[in-house]
């Protein structure tokens, strides 16, 4: 198909494209919108080795993935659940944390999310502070040269929270762009169906790739044999009553 092609089937069914687009972005965003929101809250420990040591530093490394399976028990989410009052088992407070180590700036990002930004706020702040406290505990028990310890760079009520979920922008553009594909396959298959059928002369020109120098109009004889006979007509004559 050559380019004029693609712009007489765009001119011919493009408003399919368009209205196709138009519903799928519609209907992202009502069902974005009828969701729960689901926010946000997260709060970054700093990890810091008692001295610039090539040794102790590695061994810090090593210990960050172990500090994430330490938050992540169900002691610690036991022990968050009663010092804040939370009404909720530790699998569910568990189900809302997440913990990510990242070994090159010895720091761990707490995040937890819920339904309620303040309940989220609260978790990972409260957890924060457990686990700061149970390593500041280890530490009175090694050496000064030893010790590791745990800080958290900023408190969760200055960073506040965030929209998780839905992302209404987001879920609405994607499905605009899918409308758009969806459409452009409607069209095209559209087009697929009709390809043998001729309805102008621009059809047979670009069917046979011959000009059309002009076209036989229908004559009397064609019109005259649309037409019922006299017979007929007295045939079907309705009666008097």
């Amino acid at each position: 198909m050559e380019l004029t092609d693609y712009l007489r089937i765009f001119r011919k069914r493009g408003w399919i494209v368009i209205l196709v687009a138009l519903i799928a972005a519609a209907s992202a965003f009502a069902f974005s919108k009828l969701q729960t929101p689901v926010y946000s809250a997260s709060v970054k420990l700093s990890v810091n080795p008692a001295r610039a040591d090539w040794g102790l530093s590695n061994a810090t490394k090593d210990l960050l993935r172990n500090y994430v399976e330490n938050i992540r028990t169900h002691r610690m989410a036991k022990e968050v659940i009663d010092r804040a009052q939370l009404d909720m088992d530790t699998t569910a407070l568990l189900g809302k944390l997440f913990v990510s180590p990242a070994a090159d700036t010895f720091t761990l990002q707490l995040e937890c999310r819920d339904t309620d930004p303040e309940v989220a706020m609260t978790i990972v702040q409260t957890v924060s502070e457990v686990f700061v406290e149970d390593r500041d505990a280890w530490n009175q028990n090694q050496d000064k040269r030893d010790q590791i310890d745990v800080t958290i760079l900023d408190n969760v009520w200055n960073l506040g929270y965030r929209q998780y979920s839905p992302n209404t922008k987001i879920n609405t553009a994607a499905a605009g762009l899918f409308g758009l594909l969806a459409g452009l396959l409607v069209i095209f298959f559209l087009e697929w169906l009709e390809q043998d059928v001729i309805r102008s002369a621009a059809d047979v020109e670009r069917t046979i790739g011959v000009t059309v120098l002009g076209s036989i109009p229908p004559g009397p004889a064609d019109a005259s044999a649309r037409r019922p006979s006299a017979a007929r007509r007295r045939f079907f004559r309705p009666r008097p009553v």
